[in-house]
């Protein structure tokens, strides 16, 4: 509730945060039942009785729609209503026992569902696949999402939501424990899964704002003042780009902006994005976020070189070819040379200041 109320009042809370904010809301409704029926105190709060019943199915959509969101999908009203109708319909079969006198309904309860156990083990094991289909929908999303910002940006790390893959895998534990294990294991992982999914969700809520310029699709009519208009282009043109990407990166180093994107690098070059990403796709073999940074690595390994250089530390260097954090700069320079920056210095003997 606290993590709700944190969203909820945030300036200039996105989508994404009202989304999450409604969700954290509602699991935190979903422990109070627990609570009260672990403890026998339902007693006291009957007409919360078989409420819960239904909550299982929500939590599923609410992941898959909270990746959409933040991985920039559109989500319409009706789009948002389909994915609750299985949590509509179980509140449609149980609606006998919701118009139950409030002492009857308690006497079910007392009786561990008597009368509805059949409706109940069907409940119970729809869940399952509930959740795994939105589990599995959710890491789909987050795959495309990352293909995406790979082919049209040169720096990732903030935006490729890597923290949002441990939550799914956390809500399939939570799945099993839910088929498998028994209700103190199912809500005591529940409860490890808000602390993660919202202390990444209030802490790193910024960077869910970021936009990410989709490609123009080839049969789009666009006013684009270029000199090879759209894709499917042939393998002269190709050539010819390539070599003019490969003057411009020689001559100008763009790749040593750290903002640098596809469509950036396709108006200095004149030429439609596609086009841009088909050769680097085809010529280099590489993706554009791989491309630049192999750029910047090579460039890093020949001004490591230069005895003017050898006073400054690693850090400042790789922030000099473009890199704008270690995290990435290390990542990439391990993944291209197959060794970390400071085993590849001992191993061709170079002195730098290592500190970075």
């Amino acid at each position: 509730m606290f993590l709700s109320i944190l969203l909820f009042t945030k300036k200039g809370k996105s989508g994404a945060d009202l989304l999450l904010a409604f969700w954290l809301l509602l699991i935190s409704l979903h422990l109070v039942t627990y609570y009260l029926l672990a403890t026998g105190k339902f007693i006291e709060f009957p007409y919360l009785l078989g409420v819960e019943i239904a909550f299982p199915f929500i939590h599923g959509p609410f992941l898959y729609l909270y990746t959409s969101l933040l991985t920039g999908k559109k989500i319409t009203n009706l789009k948002f209503g389909l994915h609750f109708i299985p949590t509509l319909l179980v509140y449609v079969v149980l609606l006998k026992f919701f118009l139950l006198p409030i002492a009857e309904k308690i006497l079910v309860y007392e009786n561990q569902g008597a009368g509805y156990t059949t409706i109940l083990k069907i409940i119970h094991f729809a869940v399952i696949p509930s959740g795994v289909v939105y589990i599995v929908l959710s890491l789909l999303l987050l795959k495309e999402h990352r293909k995406i910002i790979s082919n049209q940006l040169s720096a990732v790390e903030k935006i490729n939501l890597n923290w949002l893959s441990k939550p799914m895998i956390g809500m399939g534990l939570i799945w099993l424990s839910v088929l498998f294990g028994n209700d103190r294991t199912t809500f005591t992982c529940v409860d490890l899964f808000i602390l993660y999914i919202g202390y990444f969700g209030v802490k790193q809520v910024g960077i869910f704002t970021n936009k990410i310029d989709e490609q123009p699709l080839p049969h789009e009519e666009i006013a684009f003042p270029v000199k090879y208009q759209k894709s499917a282009i042939g393998e002269v043109l190709l050539s010819e780009i390539h070599a003019e990407l490969l003057k411009l990166m020689e001559q100008k180093k763009l790749f040593r902006d750290p903002e640098l994107s596809l469509n950036e690098l396709a108006k200095q070059l004149c030429v439609h994005p596609n086009s841009l990403s088909q050769v680097i796709n085809t010529l280099e073999h590489k993706n554009f976020y791989d491309y630049i940074n192999a750029l910047r690595i090579n460039e890093f390994k020949t001004i490591m070189l230069f005895p003017e250089n050898q006073k400054f530390t690693m850090l400042s260097l790789a922030y000099e070819v473009g890199f704008n954090s270690k995290t990435s700069f290390n990542r990439n320079f391990k993944k291209i040379t197959g060794l970390s920056p400071t085993a590849y210095l001992k191993q061709h003997k170079i002195r730098l200041q290592v500190t970075i």
